[in-house]
């Protein structure tokens, strides 16, 4: 079991009450959606449900709906419903799609989980074949830039131009929005605590007790930073 998988599955009973830019991201983007009725839908790293949540919430329709994530514990905790299919796999693994009940959707989704992708270039192809049309919400390598700064480690996702890049190499129409968030915090005591519990650091190295220690006393802000790629993209030569 990956790292990432292990953090968010660590905490998953907690998640809802640490994922406010989280649901704020996949609010977002379900808003992106035309109006339309809907086949099939893969929600690809849908952890607790925050995008069939906020689909029903928006009365959209459809048949059938796959829930597509790495954390059973997430899953365990998803929304249920009897047009919804619950699958526990990794989209890194190479073979991945043949967990899924089919291979083609008519919409794809994902919110907040293709920064962990191993390969980018891989995971975009593999994706761009299972449907037509695609929504991503992609945190980048912007989220914690300050935090980052000061304790002088890279970020461990990617940044917005590579994103972009590989996305490109699969999807002949597609446009970008980058959106920043900020979420603010009484003290930094408190913002580390979110950033332990709300999977948003998941995989990332630890940082030792004094360089912690360092950065509680010299963070200059009363925030965190995110940044997000919201992607619509078109393969006319994959899905359905």
């Amino acid at each position: 079991m990956s790292k990432v998988i292990k953090e968010f599955s660590r905490f998953a009973h907690q998640y809802d009450q640490h994922n406010e830019i989280q649901a704020q991201v996949a609010q977002t983007l379900v808003s992106k959606l035309p109006a339309e009725t809907f086949k099939s839908i893969l929600d690809l790293g849908c952890g607790s449900g925050a995008v069939a949540k906020n689909l029903q919430e928006n009365k959209y329709i459809y048949n059938m709906l796959t829930a597509f994530d790495s954390s059973q514990s997430m899953l365990d905790i998803h929304p249920d419903s009897e047009k919804i299919t619950k699958v526990c796999g990794d989209f890194n693994s190479v073979n991945f799609i043949e967990a899924l009940p089919q291979t083609q959707y008519d919409l794809l989704l994902s919110s907040s989980a293709l920064q962990w992708s191993t390969d980018l270039d891989r995971t975009f192809s593999l994706l761009s074949g299972l449907s037509q049309r695609a929504y991503f919400a992609i945190f980048t390598s912007g989220t914690f830039k300050t935090l980052h700064g000061l304790a002088k480690v890279s970020s461990p996702i990617y940044s917005a131009e590579v994103i972009e890049e590989s996305i490109e190499k699969y999807y002949p129409e597609v446009n970008f929005v980058l959106h920043t968030y900020t979420l603010a915090f009484d003290s930094v005591r408190e913002m580390f605590r979110y950033i332990k519990k709300s999977g948003v650091s998941a995989g990332e190295k630890k940082l030792g007790f004094k360089e912690i220690k360092c950065l509680m006393e010299n963070y200059p802000l009363d925030h965190l930073e995110f940044e997000v790629l919201f992607v619509e993209a078109k393969n006319m030569q994959g899905g359905q």
